[in-house]
């Protein structure tokens, strides 16, 4: 049966390079996966009132296309992505229809504005929007506890974050 794992955490804390690198780890110990970048299926403007992140959107996105992956033999599915609260958890297992794991990243905030400032040399207007909301979305992550794993990964590499989190979530 496959699973699923939910890497999250604050805007700059690495959530897809994580999810990307746990992919690449799953393949080359041949174990068919699938990741998927939730910002991905939700990147639609406009949003519809009442939902600032295009929450709807996102869910059934992630149904059609998590079913897609496990229909051609994914047995590991990776997910990059933010929820903010239990109920939106349940959204996603229900949505997936497959267990859930979530791991959460933190990472020290002047650390993310370091990585938020490289992102986005070009756009002071966006570096302005991260900065503010990774410190708004750490609080209400760290407040939410959607996790099952909390893990500081400020001093570690995107292979050493990829290996915990796989190591922590498959018990290998």
């Amino acid at each position: 049966m496959a699973t699923a794992l939910l890497i999250t955490g604050t805007v700059g804390s690495g959530k897809t390079s994580a999810a990307e690198a746990a992919g690449d780890l799953l393949t080359a110990r041949e174990i068919p996966n699938a990741v998927i970048d939730v910002d991905w299926l939700r990147r639609c403007w406009p949003s519809p009132p009442g939902d600032r992140f295009n929450s709807a959107i996102t869910l059934r996105n992630l149904r059609a296309v998590t079913a897609n992956f496990v229909e051609a033999g994914a047995e590991r599915i990776v997910l990059a992505g933010v929820i903010e609260s239990r109920s939106e958890r349940r959204a996603y297992e229900e949505t997936l229809g497959l267990p859930l794991s979530v791991w959460r990243l933190r990472v020290a905030i002047p650390a993310v504005h370091e990585r938020l400032a490289r992102r986005h040399r070009d756009d002071p207007a966006g570096l302005a929007w991260h900065r503010e909301r990774s410190g708004e979305l750490e609080r209400i992550l760290a407040a939410a506890g959607v996790e099952d794993a909390l893990v500081d990964v400020t001093d570690e590499t995107i292979p050493q974050v990829a290996e915990a989190v796989l190591r922590g979530w498959m018990g290998s």
